[in-house]
């Protein structure tokens, strides 16, 4: 039995957690045969997103460098420049820009290391942090 809300209408989807959307539009981006344009955009990520949000994310997503755009007519195609190992690395920066003392946010994380991710950790730091994160 569908769920209905009082008035009779359906019951709204559940709000997107941060991030969700720019990950989404990212992956929608990444299967795109090329650039294309935000209406391709919102079909592909669905639901009941607004063209206009889907501008806002794609601006958003524009500033931080992993997308990029070019114009085509009257508006702009959009071509996915990072991956989402990219989109992640930034979210983990801007939390870090966010912390007073970055220093014991990065000691921290890295005590939380598994042995595996802090050897590769160490391999693509050239070793130069093994002083940091022993201890």
């Amino acid at each position: 039995m569908e769920r209905r809300e009082r008035d009779g209408r359906e019951p709204r989807s559940r709000r997107r957690g941060q991030g969700e959307l720019e990950a989404q539009v990212l992956a929608a981006l990444h299967e795109a045969p090329g650039p294309v344009g935000a209406a391709w955009v919102q079909e592909r990520v669905g639901g009941d997103l607004a063209y206009t949000t889907v501008m806002t994310i794609l601006t958003r997503l524009l500033a931080k460098g992993v997308v990029s755009r070019e114009r085509a007519g009257r508006s702009f195609h959009w071509r996915s420049t990072a991956d989402e190992a990219g989109l992640a690395a930034l979210r983990m920066r801007k939390v870090l820009d966010s912390e007073r003392d970055r220093g014991a946010v990065l000691a921290s994380f890295v005590t939380t290391l598994s042995a595996d991710d802090e050897r590769l950790l160490r391999d693509l730091l050239g070793d130069t942090g093994a002083g940091a994160a022993e201890g």
